[in-house]
């Protein structure tokens, strides 16, 4: 298999044992078969990946694109998932939802 032009990383709130688990996995139930799909759907190189908690449970959920380093917040909807793919394809990040 190929290395992917990009990645996206969801978090998925996974901490070490005896730590609470964050909330973004809670909101985030379905997302990345969401993401997988529009992926193959709008032909892109992006290969998506749970991650374990990305410490930024007040921002959550966070979804992050790599190699640009844009890290999102508030990702609770298909509809702003669309907004981060489009920004993909566009070659700019989805304003709106940057963590800065």
């Amino acid at each position: 298999m190929a290395i992917p032009e990009q990645q996206i990383l969801v978090c998925q709130s996974f901490r070490t044992k005896g730590d609470p688990k964050g909330i973004c996995h809670k909101q985030t139930d379905g997302f990345l078969q969401y993401i997988e799909e529009e992926i193959l759907d709008r032909g892109l190189d992006v290969q998506v990946i749970a991650t374990g908690c990305l410490k930024q449970c007040e921002n959550g959920p966070v979804l992050v694109v790599q190699p640009q380093n844009w890290w999102f917040k508030g990702v609770t909807s298909t509809g702003i998932i669309d907004a981060i793919l489009d920004g993909i394809e566009d070659g700019e990040p989805a304003a709106d939802y940057l963590i800065e």
